[in-house]
């Protein structure tokens, strides 16, 4: 059970049509939220649009929450939690859950993973009993485990280990984060997994999926008050676990760049990544950040794409994102350039857009492009029951305000253009840039 972070790096953002006036008319979504004694937080949200309902875990744990001589742990279970439970026989959550209608699915970061079920409104009871049973009683044994090591293994092999550029994701937080927790990535090293005995699986269960970890978030066509009967009734009686301890992490902004020749022979055209560090996920300037990312190399219309592809046709693609987690952050900026280009000729194209924002800053055009562009972004993100939840859990979480769903936007508001220009002289300098090189490889 994954989702595709590749797919979601580089896509380009549309509906430029949206006008900021459009704020108004964006739902107040209304919610209510309450602790269990056994320190599990709940948001319940009340929609009856359709008959349909959505069901999110989050638990506060990630790959930087590992041991760097065990990572991938967090990842793991996101697979080995569907195994069952000690009242769900083996392999059949996804059974009862798409016999009943409805779909599932989980994901890991570097800080989180979480699990998410949708259902018709009407077996809600189904989803709660399913993770409720994950949280107190799922099975941890060899079967269980064996069984994901190779599935874990595997899903490195095909989506990382041999996909062209398949390094990308680990080279740069190891370049960027390195001396943190950060710098390994959540798929982890199947040479750990290997190592790894049984109780130290069943005592990572332990120390991270309890109550006062996590987060259950409902949406949809429910009964608030029948539903905080059920969440009651299934989660209640778990008992609370002791409050995990987390590695310090001193995240310096200020560190050196450094390079890396990552030569590897499924690289078929040659490729150039400048990467920086940046501010945690809740810092003042994230919100600029995005923004000027999304100006210079978001989509066919940025920045970077009109030049190095349009252009110069220097490069098949280009593209910019961000990386911004808990504890440590990053902007990365890269170019997969035409055959015959040579690296050095995708650096200097990417260094030179890079230096106009440092320089001249982005025009009227651009910084009102950028805000409908995210005006749209966020409107989109909570058109379903299941996007609620999770935005509502995920605000909870990271910024202590599960209301700041409805305002999202405002943050965003907030921005000046000027401020673009400011982020980018303060985090984008040549100095603290860390540059990873892909060489085609010679026949």
């Amino acid at each position: 059970m994954k989702r595709n972070f590749f797919l979601c790096l580089a896509a380009p953002i549309g509906f430029l049509a949206f006008s900021i006036g459009v704020l108004a008319k964006s739902p107040n979504i209304e919610f209510e939220e309450f602790d269990l004694p056994n320190g599990l937080h709940v948001i319940l949200h009340r929609n009856t649009d359709a008959p349909v309902v959505s069901s999110y875990v989050l638990y506060h744990v990630g790959s930087k929450d590992e041991r760097p001589d065990r990572t991938g742990f967090a990842h793991f279970f996101e697979h080995l939690m569907f195994e069952g439970s000690t009242n769900i026989e083996r392999g059949q959550i996804d059974k009862l859950i798409s016999g009943a209608g409805g779909n599932l699915n989980a994901s890991t970061s570097f800080d989180r993973t979480d699990y998410y079920i949708n259902l018709p409104s009407n077996e809600l009871e189904l989803a709660l009993w399913i993770e409720s049973e994950r949280l107190m009683h799922a099975v941890v044994d060899e079967t269980g485990v064996e069984t994901q090591r190779e599935v874990v293994k595997e899903e490195r092999r095909s989506r990382y280990d041999n996909q062209p550029y398949g390094s990308l994701m680990e080279n740069m937080a190891g370049a960027v984060f390195a001396g943190t927790p950060y710098a390994w990535t959540p798929i982890g090293s199947a040479q750990y997994i290997d190592e790894a005995t049984i109780d130290e699986f069943r005592d990572f269960y332990k120390k991270w999926y309890v109550p006062n970890n996590a987060i259950l978030s409902i949406a949809g066509d429910i009964d608030l008050v029948k539903t905080k009967q059920l969440v009651e009734q299934y989660f209640g009686q778990i008992p609370r676990g002791e409050d995990p301890q987390r590695a310090g992490i001193d995240w310096d902004l200020m560190a050196p760049g450094t390079s890396k020749l990552v030569d590897e022979p499924m690289t078929p055209l040659p490729a150039a990544v400048h990467i920086w560090r940046a501010p945690v996920l809740t810092h003042e300037d994230a919100e600029a950040i995005d923004l000027l990312i999304s100006i210079l190399a978001t989509g066919k219309s940025s920045r970077m794409y009109r030049r190095l592809v349009d252009v110069e046709r220097a490069a098949v693609n280009s593209a910019a994102f961000t990386w911004m987690q808990e504890k440590a952050g990053l902007v990365a900026a890269y170019a997969i350039g035409n055959r015959g280009v040579t690296i050095e000729q995708l650096d200097s194209l990417i260094e030179e857009e890079v230096e106009k924002l440092i320089d001249t800053g982005v025009t009227d055009q651009e910084f009102q492009k950028a805000l409908n562009q995210k005006e749209s972004e966020i409107a989109s993100s909570v058109g379903t029951m299941s996007s609620r939840a999770q935005s509502l859990a995920n605000n909870h979480l990271w910024y202590g305000d599960a209301g700041r769903i409805n305002r999202e936007l405002e943050a965003y508001l907030k921005v000046k253009k000027e401020d673009l220009q400011r982020v980018a002289k303060n985090y984008l300098k040549k100095d603290r840039r860390n540059t990873l090189h892909y060489p085609v490889p010679e026949k």
